[in-house]
């Protein structure tokens, strides 16, 4: 009795094509040339009777029979992912794989104290962490989990928050003898402040204090702009180009080595909320369920 599904390879070709744009993008993901993945589709489309791409020198679509073809893969190729995670875990100690996104600011600064502990507790699983300010696609691009900033839209993912990061003003040393120290809010605008503009909206995102027990969100007066990466706005204010509001976990270090000063103490304690994100109709394996659980308690601890 021959094999019944040994076009798999094929089909999994025709995917990663179609979801990478090109022959040569998905010869990269899939570690093989371009006439490699060619030959696979064209034997898939010679064993369907169909044609599934059309194929021009400047791009592929999608026929109406490659179409419904890639839907249907696509729910196949699902359910053995989710077989595969229904069963991670179940044999003995906790295996599997896990893929996580995560913001530069949580990426390097919180997490991996974290995963360290993690990793020690569950040294069979194996972490993918993507690194980026770019909010990902869970489901088009197969992440397990992500970590996000700020209130969530309703977008039907499944939110579990991880916690309020407090956030504090600083300056370096350099600037403060340069510029002098702002005592009030009135004073930092006369300041030279180092705001970030956020990629979604192209818009300064505000600072937010807490004075005389009212809440305040004031949006500091450019004088750099940083845009795409949040953690640029640190790296200025080191140097002396003037004052940032960042995370207490981000500043903590630097303010205790004297490279960096806390300047409005007394309108410290406002918070932005980190959140751990998931689909829920995804089967989440074992791995993935662990992996919640302890970011869950161990981000408060």
């Amino acid at each position: 009795m021959g094999r019944r599904f040994d076009y798999l390879g094929d089909v999994e070709a025709f995917t990663t094509v179609v979801a990478q744009g090109s022959l040569t993008a998905a010869a990269v993901v899939l570690s093989t040339t371009p006439s490699v993945v060619s030959r696979a589709i064209g034997r898939l489309e010679a064993r369907l009777g169909v044609q599934l791409l059309r194929r021009t020198t400047r791009r592929l679509s999608l026929t109406e029979a490659g179409r419904l073809y890639l839907e249907q893969a696509r729910a196949a190729f699902a359910l053995i992912d989710d077989a595969e995670r229904a069963i991670q875990g179940q044999g003995g100690e906790l295996a599997g794989r896990v893929r996580l996104s995560v913001p530069t600011t949580y990426g390097h600064y919180r997490l991996p104290p974290l995963l360290e502990r993690f990793a020690r507790q569950y040294p069979q699983v194996q972490l993918e962490l993507n690194i980026t300010n770019r909010n990902v696609d869970l489901v088009a691009e197969g992440y397990d989990l992500a970590i996000r900033l700020g209130p969530l839209p309703d977008s039907g993912l499944v939110a579990r928050k991880l916690e309020d990061a407090v956030l504090c003003l600083v300056a370096a040393p350099a600037y403060l003898e340069r510029a002098g120290t702002p005592r009030t809010l009135e004073e930092l605008a006369r300041h030279l402040c180092l705001p970030f503009v956020m990629p979604s909206t192209g818009r300064t995102a505000p600072w937010l204090f807490r004075d005389e027990g009212r809440e305040v969100e004031w949006t500091p007066t450019a004088h750099v702009e940083v845009s795409d990466d949040v953690l640029g706005v640190v790296s200025l204010a080191e140097h002396g180009l003037g004052i940032c509001q960042t995370y207490d976990f981000i500043a903590r270090d630097r303010l205790e080595r004297g490279r960096l000063v806390e300047l409005l103490p007394q309108a410290r304690g406002r918070s932005r909320p980190f959140s751990l994100i998931y689909a829920p109709h995804r089967r989440l394996s074992a791995a993935s369920r662990a992996l919640i659980d302890f970011l869950g308690v161990a981000a408060q601890a």
